[in-house]
């Protein structure tokens, strides 16, 4: 057993009444703790009781959320529920208010199946949760309506889902032109599936749990949860994908399909995808205009212009349109290029290391680099945005705001004739602020979205 730590009683460490919820109610005392290094506050814990050693997780709320707290209570009820459902995710010890959290299980096994000892590892654990997703397809969502989740009826409901809460919480803080995604609702609102009648429980942001020696030991994440259109978490896996590569998804989705005896047309699929990719760049969009001291920059950027990029993706293949390769620029010369180089080093090398302060001075470096990439390529980028939107509405523009605004005009009254145009600027201003954070994507750096058969 870790050695204690020396500070958990502190009433002034930062989550100590967190803590002493723990030990108050989950019994015993708390041995060990370590924050997880990541973007949102959640801990591991050693818990020692009755002579055993209870593997605990708190998982806090998002604090860059205005209904963090709201959410994460939510996503306890739901995984009480799949738990009572005989759905495998962690067992909840119970709820903390203040400081909100969900204190659970700490589950055996790890995520993301790119670190599966073997290719036929990953292959039966993917096979297992589309078993899984199958099931949970077919639970009654009865007890989930009971606590507050609503039932789409009708194709137009399952088909536009949750977009316009998404949409009204973007409108009410946006801070600056968003053509790209005011084209995509545009997109979204033409393009609603026909014929579609289920409405089943989701997982939503699906694709993500924990496995260990060939098997699912825990769906996870699941704050996002609703009851909507199968096809939707089939969708989902396509996004999560991106991060957390899942294998061959056409070949489980066929697997899913046998499954549950019905195929889901490409297109539905595809419009989930689209839908619910877009919701990552159109719920940071305000921050990543206006980041703060505790933003990951490079991490919300990343997610911004990638998952932004996917949607184009699926909307260009969807039409059969063919995108356009990156033409990178020659460097601009500039007379700070050492000393901003010299930042970099000296951030990369006291970044290293596997804790939270660690993390945070990464994070610093990160940022750096990808400013450094932008002194050296942002100004190129820029005209050709400029010269591309200039020659799309048959007027020039000096700078990117005014431009952006007549991009943000026209997509909004523009019809289906304009699609494939539109689609491809977009892409390819996604494509240059990819290449701009380049150095820095690390697990995002390179990818796309798989394709499905049309």
């Amino acid at each position: 057993m870790a050695p204690p730590n020396p500070s958990i009683t502190d009433p002034g460490l930062p989550w100590s009444k967190a803590f002493a919820w723990i030990e108050a109610n989950v019994g015993g005392t708390i041995r060990h703790y370590e924050r997880q290094p990541r973007w949102r506050p959640a801990f591991y814990l050693d818990v020692e009781r009755n002579g055993e050693t209870l593997p605990i997780y708190i998982r806090g709320a998002r604090v860059e959320v205005e209904n963090g707290a709201t959410i994460l209570e939510f996503e306890k009820n739901v995984l009480e529920q799949l738990d009572r459902d005989g759905i495998p995710v962690p067992h909840i010890y119970g709820y903390c208010s203040d400081p909100p959290g969900i204190v659970m299980e700490r589950s055996a096994g790890r995520e993301n199946l790119a670190t599966a000892d073997t290719r036929e590892e990953a292959q039966a654990v993917l096979d297992e949760y589309i078993e899984i997703l199958a099931r949970i397809h077919s639970l009654d969502t009865g007890p989930y309506q009971a606590f507050g989740m609503n039932k789409p009826e009708g194709a137009h409901a399952l088909g536009i889902s949750d977009l316009p809460k998404w949409e009204a919480n973007f409108r009410r803080t946006k801070n600056r032109p968003e053509p790209m995604l005011e084209f995509i609702l545009a997109w979204l609102k033409r393009n609603v599936p026909d014929g579609r009648s289920q409405a089943s429980f989701l997982c939503t942001d699906s694709g993500q749990f924990l496995f260990d020696k060939g098997r699912v030991t825990a769906l996870i994440d699941l704050e996002l949860a609703s009851l909507g259109d199968p096809a939707a978490d089939l969708a989902g896996m396509r996004g999560r994908d991106l991060s957390e590569p899942l294998g061959n998804l056409p070949r489980a989705f066929e697997r899913y399909f046998e499954l549950r005896g019905e195929r889901i047309p490409t297109s539905v699929i595809d419009y989930h995808t689209v839908r619910f990719n877009m919701y990552t760049p159109l719920a940071i969009s305000p921050i990543v205009v206006n980041p703060d001291a505790t933003t990951d920059l490079v991490q919300y950027l990343g997610w911004y212009w990638i998952w932004a990029k996917a949607c184009f993706e699926v909307m260009a293949h969807s039409i059969g349109a063919e995108l356009d390769e990156l033409e990178m620029p020659d460097p601009a010369a500039s007379r700070f290029a050492s000393e901003h180089a010299a930042l970099c080093q000296r951030l990369e090398k006291a970044g290293r290391g596997k804790d939270f302060a660690a993390y945070e001075i990464n994070a610093a470096y990160r940022a750096a680099e990808y400013l450094r990439r932008a002194e050296r390529y942002g100004a190129a980028f820029e005209q050709r945005d400029l010269e591309e939107i200039g020659s799309l509405l048959g007027r020039s523009f000096r700078e990117w705001k005014e431009a952006d605004h007549a991009l943000e005009v026209f997509v909004t009254e523009a019809g289906p004739e304009h699609d494939a145009d539109l689609i491809k600027l977009c892409h390819r201003r996604c494509q240059r602020h990819e290449a701009l954070l380049q150095p820095v994507l690390r697990e995002l750096e390179g990818v796309k979205t798989q394709l499905l058969p049309r």
